[in-house]
């Protein structure tokens, strides 16, 4: 590929909100370390590679769907939201846009049947429900509120976080589950508030998610309460003895939290005062499970 053309296709993978996988990927590291102490450093890097392969794929896929609807010319597009922009500006990448998507869920599913193979058939459902989602996401969970709300955090919480695990450990453990409650409710909680700007060209794409469904302001509700069953689920999992004591390191990211909410409601339907709380959503989302994982490996 010619190499000028290869930087703007690159945009339609949105690299810079890649590192959201690696924070996600180092909860189910962290847990198989902490059940077993046991990590093989080629498996490790073959599950963030399959790992960010799944997030490319999802994204490309995304910004195919989003321009052929023409969505992406209607967006009103904010720094964490409305998509890159990348295919309005070049529409002759949306082919290849389409193949990288692809290309990407091969390479995940190649990597994930290798894991199956050296670990075995339970891994299977786990791999299978996780293509689906990155499939079906956009042209059809996001069309049904509740689903549309989850699904984000499925894709990156249980189903990396203990895939991961499994993958690492041959088996699934409570400490997996446990620590994939938080970027489950975490990252159904970005792309939540990610909606509020998309809210009015969503509607008219067909997309129906809680900000059209009920509104902003009671979406900054449910915004607010996913973010407190994450800090609930890390001292839940503390007290059960399922994550270290040095896992509520992860309670480190409500001086951010608490604010982030507060401006959310205040502001829910003033989309101007709203952006600096999609930049802080943003670092809650990346921080939390760093330090979740970072008390996995000390504790």
């Amino acid at each position: 590929m010619d190499r000028l053309r290869l930087a703007p296709l690159m945009g339609t993978a949105r690299v810079p909100f890649l590192i959201l996988t690696p924070a996600c990927v180092a909860l189910g590291i962290g847990a198989a370390d902490w059940t077993t102490g046991e990590l093989q450093g080629i498996q490790v890097v073959l599950c963030l590679l399959g790992a960010l392969a799944a997030h490319v794929s999802v994204n490309a896929l995304n910004e195919y769907v989003d321009f052929r609807t023409e969505l992406d010319f209607h967006t009103a597009r904010t720094p964490f939201s409305g998509g890159s922009g990348t295919l309005p500006r070049s529409p002759e990448l949306a082919g290849q846009a389409l193949a990288m998507g692809l290309l990407s869920l091969v390479v995940t599913a190649l990597i994930g049947l290798y894991f199956v193979w050296i670990r075995g058939l339970a891994l299977l459902p786990l791999g299978i429900l996780g293509l689906i989602v990155v499939v079906i996401y956009t042209p059809w969970l996001a069309r049904v509120p509740f689903l549309c709300l989850i699904a984000p955090g499925l894709g990156f919480g249980p189903l990396m976080v203990m895939g991961t695990g499994f993958a690492l450990t041959g088996e699934y453990s409570w400490t997996a589950l446990v620590g994939s409650l938080v970027p489950f409710f975490l990252v159904s909680d970005l792309l939540l508030l990610n909606q509020f700007p998309d809210a009015e060209p969503d509607r008219h794409v067909g997309r129906r998610h809680y900000p059209i469904a009920i509104g902003r302001r009671a979406s900054s509700a449910v915004y607010s309460a996913f973010l407190l069953l994450n800090y609930l689920s890390i001292i839940t999992g503390v007290v059960l003895n399922l994550l270290p004591a040095a896992s509520l390191l992860g309670l480190g990211t409500l001086i951010l939290a608490v604010p982030t909410a507060r401006n959310a409601y205040v502001h829910a339907d003033d989309l101007e005062e709203l952006v600096p709380s999609l930049g802080m959503n943003v670092i809650i989302n990346i921080a939390t499970p760093l330090l979740v994982a970072l008390g996995l490996f000390l504790g």
